[in-house]
């Protein structure tokens, strides 16, 4: 089973990106299933009902969330409805929609998706790694195939959840940080690693937004109004091959796609 994981969607570039190419790279690279993290798809902040809804016929089967998963108020009651778009998992109960999605992939294998956002250096949600149990205890035995967005700014935060899941899911995929990493790997019990997938958007720019905005910000201090780049757009993804009868993974590699 090939499971494509695609890095935080910033704005438009990198909704229109997604458009463009995640149909043919499917095809190309005979996908059975799609996630992409949603966070920040519009205008860097936050998702809408409707940017969700074009996602998802685009070919996108679960959107996962973090930080920014609540910027726009309008989501909140699309999230109680639509359960292919999460938040993560370890935000306080009563909070709108879920952190895990269970379905069915394009070649017939269940397969579950668990969101998680970390703590550190971030707002101190409940631990991530008693939510993780809680979650994952609900998933039924036969469904192999577990997929974890881990939402974190620390590196450190992000490898011990690889570490603790190992052999529990089958990935264990970084985001936020919108730089990839380069530490992709099988770990010992069977389980992917990446600490991060990198964001799909324009790379001509401060992890997504304008650069003169951000660098000004930095001199003085000042509030300011970020606005999303918009050259050197690319798509940052991994292809994790795993096998469906133990959801154990035997390949991860990263894949980049340029608009032209």
């Amino acid at each position: 089973m090939r499971v494509l994981f695609i890095g935080d969607i910033v704005g438009a570039p990198g909704r229109h990106i997604v458009l463009q190419r995640l149909r043919g790279l499917v095809s190309r690279e005979s996908i059975d299933l799609v996630i992409a993290n949603g966070e920040n798809s519009a205008a860097g902040f936050g998702i809408t009902p409707h940017l969700a809804e074009e996602l998802l016929e685009a070919g996108v089967e679960v959107l996962t969330g973090g930080n920014h998963s609540w910027d726009r108020k309008e989501i909140r009651d699309y999230l109680l409805n639509e359960p292919r778009l999460l938040r993560p998992a370890n935000f306080p109960e009563g909070s709108p929609g879920g952190g895990l999605y269970m379905g069915k992939a394009q070649n017939g294998t269940p397969y579950a998706v668990l969101n998680l956002q970390g703590r550190t250096f971030m707002t101190p949600l409940d631990c991530p790694f008693r939510s993780a149990e809680r979650e994952l205890a609900k998933v039924p035995r036969d469904v192999r195939v577990i997929i974890t967005d881990m939402h974190a700014e620390a590196t450190s935060e992000k490898q011990a959840m690889g570490w603790f899941l190992d052999g529990k899911v089958s990935a264990v995929l970084g985001t936020h940080t919108h730089v990839p990493t380069a530490d992709e790997q099988i770990l010992p019990n069977g389980t992917a690693y990446i600490t991060d997938v990198g964001m799909t958007g324009p790379h001509d720019s401060v992890i997504g937004m304008q650069k003169e905005g951000i660098v000004q910000r930095f001199l003085d201090g000042l509030p300011a109004r970020f606005g999303v780049g918009e050259k050197d757009v690319r798509m940052n993804a991994v292809i994790i091959e795993i096998d469906p009868h133990t959801g154990r993974a035997s390949s991860i590699e990263r894949r980049v796609s340029r608009e032209v």
